[in-house]
């Protein structure tokens, strides 16, 4: 008998744990529902109910972290995730190290924060949100060496994660004009008719236009970044896109040229990228560097499947220009056999 009481002690136990963490994760679930929202206290009422019935949920713990994020109380969101850590050593802990750090770095505690960020990579080494909010901690100390490192292996683990090539963009803008051009065009594709997205189509145009100006009603003037320029010493560094930067420079100075200057922007913007990924082609056995090994190699295929003018447009989209209204409206066909092709394409792997 008294192995059966225990027995059904034990399976009353288990139902009953069971029922709580179920209600608990239904709280969750309604708490997320208000953070985003932006009901960030209602959204902690709901997080604390569920602790309540199941006291370590690890689904609540790291929905309550988020939201604290949120709420820039940040102190407790490096409590709560010391208490997950402990609690479910075995468990999915990914975004507890990211919100864990990402407290440490809003605190300016920049090298723990590193560290937090290290340990989570250890331990989930492919989970490309680490990296990114990594990067981004290094970005915060003006490391953009190191930053630029993690949001690549950021992207190299997810190709679709838009925040890796909008950073990618944003810190090569100044330094490394053609894999700025690729993050952006990519970025473009993965996150289009965005708030985002039409901030980086303006920094993509700005990009291909770059140091060239219609001086007179005849001339134009091209300024050409000594940095881009191929290395006097003749020593090959990584990521040197010094020869498809030149040609795009002399590709948009052609804007201007009569036979040019009554095209539409878009498809100014197709012949000039056609030029870039042409000497991109040319060049790549030349080169080496994460850019040529993993971007490159999708706007080659890009162009040699003749796929540069539904991205044109697919970029263009939030232009306002009647023309690529016009050019979506008579080329659905086109536009999917393009987002078929970069849905499916293989990308290059570390």
């Amino acid at each position: 008998m008294k192995v059966k009481s225990l027995l059904f002690l034990f399976l009353m136990f288990t139902g009953i744990y069971a029922q709580n963490k179920d209600e608990a994760d239904k709280l969750v679930e309604s708490g997320i529902v208000l953070h985003d929202k932006g009901d960030y206290e209602g959204a902690i009422k709901n997080y604390n109910k569920a602790l309540e019935l199941d006291k370590d949920n690890l689904f609540a713990l790291i929905e309550k972290s988020l939201t604290l994020n949120s709420l820039n109380k940040f102190d407790e969101v490096i409590a709560i995730s010391k208490h997950a850590i402990v609690t479910h050593p075995e468990s999915g802990l990914q975004n507890v190290y990211v919100n864990y750090a990402n407290a440490l770095d809003h605190l300016k505690k920049n090298e723990e924060a590193l560290k937090i960020y290290e340990e989570g990579i250890q331990r989930f080494p492919n989970y490309y949100q680490l990296y990114f909010n990594k990067g981004i901690c290094y970005a915060n100390s003006n490391n953009s060496s190191e930053a630029l490192s993690c949001f690549q292996k950021s992207l190299s683990i997810n190709p679709k994660h838009a925040g890796s090539l909008n950073a990618i963009g944003i810190l090569e803008t100044n330094s490394n004009r053609i894999p700025a051009v690729m993050a952006f065009s990519r970025f473009l594709i993965v996150e289009p008719q965005t708030s985002r997205s039409k901030k980086n189509f303006e920094n993509l145009k700005s990009l291909m236009m770059k140091g060239v100006t219609q001086t007179g009603e005849k001339a134009v003037t091209i300024n050409i970044d000594a940095s881009t320029l191929p290395d006097s010493t003749g020593v090959k560094k990584e990521n040197d896109f010094s020869a498809a930067d030149l040609i795009l420079s002399m590709s948009a100075g052609l804007d201007f040229d009569k036979k040019n200057v009554k095209k539409t922007d878009a498809e100014n913007f197709i012949r000039k990228f056609e030029v870039i990924c042409a000497s991109l082609e040319e060049t790549k056995n030349d080169n080496t560097g994460f850019y040529w090994n993993f971007l490159a190699p999708y706007f080659i295929e890009m162009k040699n499947k003749k796929l540069i003018e539904p991205f044109a447009y697919i970029a263009y989209v939030d232009s306002g220009e009647e023309d690529v209204a016009k050019w979506h409206k008579k080329n659905q066909d086109k536009l999917d056999k393009f987002y078929e092709w970069s849905k499916n394409y293989k990308w290059t792997t570390n």
